[in-house]
């Protein structure tokens, strides 16, 4: 069977990834005949590969240790990016409880829990691992890069994905990964696949990482933006005078600075106990509120079978604000809520009377009032401030018209800055596909990656 003339096209055309990809120019031509592999998964294949079981081309490390010796590198699932390969190695743990596994440089790392986030990566050094990692040790006709790749490419993960086992934990075994079928071409062109494969993604994670970084100056620049607004107002000719506010020096001269109590109140309604157990709520924790995009998931739950925190009743307007792990800065303005709406006593709702509630909500996210709140917070490990102490906290406000006016400001050019920020990544997620479906069409014979670099020096 003749090869169909793959271009750069083709590949794009993967999981619908759309673009002009200038850095990516150089085109990619398919082999001149192919077969069919007999694998469900992989369809054809180049004509001169084989089709062969991960157990004959890779042997498994079984040696295990009790605990993590004192000098070992350890690698943890959350040590290894989903689909990229990379190996994240800064936060080491002191003490490792589980059982761990030995692996040595030239293995290739495979997690075997929840497969669909391809945790694959292959090591350059000996250490151990989760048990949830499986070492595979590629044979003399394997290379390391290649195989790592291969275990990477999209199908060959959806395949195995389907084979998991236990609903909340789902895993595979390792004879299910051992007995797996994977392309195989000669190694003379797996390392070929591998040098191209390493080079064009790293084009492509440059080009990510440059995307993010541009993310991170934009979200830099929003905060700043509700920073100098919601501390000095829209006019920058105004007469300024001492705060009296840590954190904070000057404000507009005719703003007023009072205790926040005054001017809302806090944790008004509650579910009471007695609340009937067949109750549908849509509870909000605090893993669902993000201080850009504001309330991100609800959970439909009866109160019967509801957290214990989960009774904090809120409104159109409310500002809810964590009073736990202050840190993670878990700030939203209510909007129009959809019907039993609770969120967790971990939360201070806050209810404005005589502020309106989108300045309100801005003043919270604002650094100085942020800081506040961490300051005041008590603890290490899980610091938490209490709602009567953060609505003795000061802040600054002008009259209610040029609240309004702050507010609808900060609507509108937020809006714009996360505008930019949504298609930033968007383009991060297209670059993402891109690679990914560039794995998937190396490993699987879809382009010649020989022809193509002989055409690449030409």
């Amino acid at each position: 069977m003749k090869g169909n003339g793959n271009c750069l096209s083709d590949v794009m055309k993967h999981k619908k990834v759309q673009g002009s990809f200038t850095q990516m120019s150089q085109k990619f031509i398919s082999y001149s005949r192919y077969k069919t592999s007999g694998i469900e998964w992989l369809k054809e294949i180049p004509a001169h590969w084989d089709v062969k079981r991960l157990k004959n081309i890779a042997s498994l490390r079984i040696s295990k240790f009790g605990i993590k010796p004192d000098d070992s590198i350890y690698v943890g699932l959350e040590h290894i990016e989903s689909w990229t390969g990379r190996l994240l190695l800064q936060n080491q743990p002191v003490n490792v409880e589980s059982v761990v596994g030995q692996f040595r440089a030239g293995d290739v790392l495979f997690g075997k829990l929840r497969p669909y986030l391809a945790k694959v990566a292959r090591p350059n050094f000996d250490g151990v691992s989760t048990s949830e990692i499986l070492a595979l040790q590629p044979g003399p006709s394997c290379c390391q890069s290649y195989m790592m790749y291969c275990l990477l490419n999209e199908a060959y993960i959806g395949w195995i994905d389907t084979l998991t086992y236990g609903a909340k934990m789902p895993r595979v075994s390792p004879e299910q990964i051992r007995t797996s079928f994977v392309p195989f071409p000669p190694l003379a062109e797996q390392r070929a696949i591998a040098v191209f494969l390493d080079r064009e993604t790293a084009k492509l994670d440059a080009l990510i990482e440059k995307k993010e970084r541009l993310i991170a100056l934009l979200q830099e620049k929003r905060t700043a933006l509700i920073s100098r607004v919601v501390t000095q107002g829209l006019n920058s000719n105004v007469c300024m005078k001492p705060s009296d506010i840590a954190w904070l020096k000057e404000i507009p001269a005719h703003w007023e600075v009072k205790r926040l109590k005054y001017l809302v109140t806090v944790n008004d309604e509650v579910l009471a106990e007695t609340t009937a157990p067949g109750l549908v709520i849509a509870y909000v924790d605090i893993g669902s509120v993000d201080t850009v995009e504001g309330v991100t998931n609800t959970e439909t739950l009866v109160f019967g079978d509801a957290p214990s925190r989960a009774r904090r009743i809120v409104r159109q307007g409310d500002v809810i604000i964590s009073t736990v792990r202050t840190y993670l800065k878990a700030i939203a303005r209510i909007e129009p809520v959809q019907a039993g709406l609770i969120v967790s006593t971990g939360f201070a709702v806050i209810r404005p009377k005589n502020l309106d509630d989108r300045f309100v909500a801005y003043v919270l996210k604002a650094p100085y009032f942020v800081e506040n709140v961490v300051a005041h917070s008590m603890g290490v490990g899980y610091p938490a401030i209490n709602a009567d102490t953060l609505i003795g906290l000061n802040i600054a406000y002008p009259s209610q018209l040029e609240q309004r006016a702050i507010a609808a400001f900060l609507d509108r050019e937020l809006a714009k800055l996360d505008a930019l920020v949504s298609k930033v990544r968007d383009a991060i997620e297209q670059l993402q596909e891109l690679r990914t479906a560039l794995i998937s069409v190396a490993v699987t014979g879809q382009i010649d990656i020989r022809i193509s670099e002989t055409h690449r020096s030409a």
